[in-house]
Parts: C-alpha cells; sequence; structure tokens
C-alpha cells in the first residue's frame, strides 16, 4: 500500500484527534470525520457524511473501543459491513466481534490495535494511573497506609497493583486462578481467592475492580463500608450492580477510556507509531 493513500480518522476522543494532527504532519492525506475538535497543525479534511469517508479513503483509523463516539455496535457492523469494500484497511481498537468476522470473510484487512502485546501493556499504564487519579478524586482519605483491593490480575490490575503498591498502600489481590494468586503473593501483594473476598471487603478502604463480569453484586455491595470507594475500570457494563449501590449511596463510579482522558497524548503516539508500523508494512 502506498503512503499516500488517503486515510480517515473518525470518531473516539481526544487521542483519535493527536493521531490525525500526528499522520497529517508526517506527510499522509488524512481525513477526518466526527473527531471532538478540529485538528491542529497540519492540513486534514473534514468529511460531513459516514458514506464519504469510505468512497475518498482505503485506510479508516477508528477508535477504541471502535464505536466510541460513533455509534451502537450493532448499527456500527450492519453500516460498515455495507460500505467497507476489499481495498479498505479499517483499524481501531475492540472491534465488534461480528464486524471482524465479516471483515475475515471478506478478506478485508481488519487490525485490531487492542490486540497488540505492546499498546496493551502501556494502555495499562495510562488506565492504572486513571483509575489511582479517580480514587482520590472520590476520597476523603490518603492512598497512603489504606486497605485497597484489587479484583482480577490481568495487564491492568497488575500495573494498577504495583502503583498502589508503590503508593504505600496496603495491597490485596482478588483472583479466580492461583497462577495469578501466585505472581500477586510474589510481588508483595496479599492474595486471595475470588470465593474469599465477602471477608475482606469490610475492611477495604478502596476496591478497584478489572473483572468484566458482575463481581460486586448486591451481597457484596452490603458488606462494604459506607466510605469504601469503588473504581470500576471493566468493559462496561462493568463489574457493579450499580442499581443497588445507588440504592445505598455507595461511592462507586465506572471508568472507562481513561487514557483518552488523561493521557490522550502520549496514548495517540503509542498508536500512531503502530498505525504508521502496519501501513509500511502493506506497502512493502
Amino acid at each position: 500500500m502506498s503512503p499516500n493513500c488517503d486515510i480517515a480518522v473518525f470518531g473516539g476522543d481526544k487521542r483519535q484527534v493527536y493521531i490525525a494532527q500526528a499522520l497529517a504532519e508526517k506527510g499522509y492525506p488524512v481525513c477526518t470525520f466526527q473527531l471532538l475538535e478540529a485538528v491542529q497543525g497540519g492540513h486534514c479534511t473534514e468529511l460531513h457524511k459516514l458514506g464519504d469517508m469510505f468512497h475518498q479513503c482505503n485506510v479508516l483509523i477508528g477508535p477504541i473501543p471502535l464505536t466510541k463516539n460513533v455509534m451502537p455496535a450493532e448499527q456500527l457492523t450492519a453500516i460498515f459491513s455495507r460500505l467497507l469494500q476489499e481495498e479498505h484497511v479499517l483499524i481501531g481498537g475492540v472491534m465488534p466481534p461480528a464486524l471482524a468476522q465479516f471483515c475475515k470473510r471478506e478478506k478485508i484487512a481488519c487490525y485490531d490495535l487492542m490486540q497488540n502485546e505492546k499498546i496493551a501493556i502501556l494502555n495499562a499504564v495510562a488506565t492504572a494511573e486513571g483509575a489511582i487519579m479517580e480514587a482520590i478524586q472520590n476520597s476523603v482519605i490518603n492512598l497512603h497506609g489504606s486497605n485497597c483491593l484489587v479484583l482480577g490480575y490481568g495487564r491492568c490490575a497488575r500495573v494498577l497493583a504495583e502503583k498502589l503498591k508503590g503508593l504505600s498502600a496496603r495491597v490485596t489481590v482478588s483472583a479466580r486462578g492461583d497462577e495469578a494468586l501466585a505472581y500477586a503473593q510474589a510481588a508483595g501483594m496479599q492474595p486471595v481467592h475470588l470465593s474469599g473476598i465477602k471477608e475482606i471487603l469490610p475492611h477495604s478502604d478502596f476496591v478497584f475492580n478489572t473483572i468484566p463480569a458482575l463481581i460486586l453484586d448486591k451481597c457484596c455491595l452490603e458488606r462494604l463500608n459506607p466510605l469504601t470507594v469503588i473504581i470500576d475500570i471493566a468493559s462496561a457494563p462493568g463489574g457493579v450492580d450499580y442499581d443497588y449501590a445507588g440504592q445505598k449511596k455507595l461511592n462507586a463510579k465506572l471508568c472507562l477510556g481513561l487514557p483518552g482522558k488523561i493521557a490522550p497524548k502520549i496514548s495517540a503516539d503509542i498508536l500512531t507509531d503502530q498505525i504508521i508500523t502496519l501501513l509500511k508494512a502493506r506497502s512493502d
């Protein structure tokens, strides 16, 4: 693929603005559609119709997740499946499974940036910092010396637990797998199997959920101190019974898209580097 192909950057958060700006500054012809704001420092052509993006551009760069500030997943899949052609390249993050399957079936190049291990790990850094920021802003106590419970021990949870420990919090990690708990213990955290969190919850000042399933149900929420801060960074709809948390007036917050909110520039730089690598690989 020629590096002079037309690129469309659409939807999303401030990361998309910085991606469009960076690509334009590197000499790529860039069109934009439905960005949060105009791109500064670099010529970009703003499109006003979704169809024009598919007709004028070969490379379509969407947000993380792909549906963010665009349209619901089902609607996006239906429209994109109708407009995408074999010459298109679709790049984004957390692709709707039905759309990814369509692209594979129709031999349309489709890249999910969040499947890249480097991006996922560096994305976890911004997510962890954002979760800590939200915890501080929503609490009346310090993280230092507090009891922090981290639910899950995947990429984001590992980075988050390390950063909490670095702030002198007492960190407990709860997960289902013995291997994950062993890694947490080796890193200096207190390991607790997920089945045993009800004993930990009454003593937790902060609860950070990273598991994309209903973990903090009514029974668990009943055991929390009213001053406990819950920061949920799992994919929507999160892992908390928010209806019941609201009834109990608990301090529970679902925090989505943290990299785009607290570190959009550096997050965009990471994504842009990988996008350029993909484009160059296709042109070779």
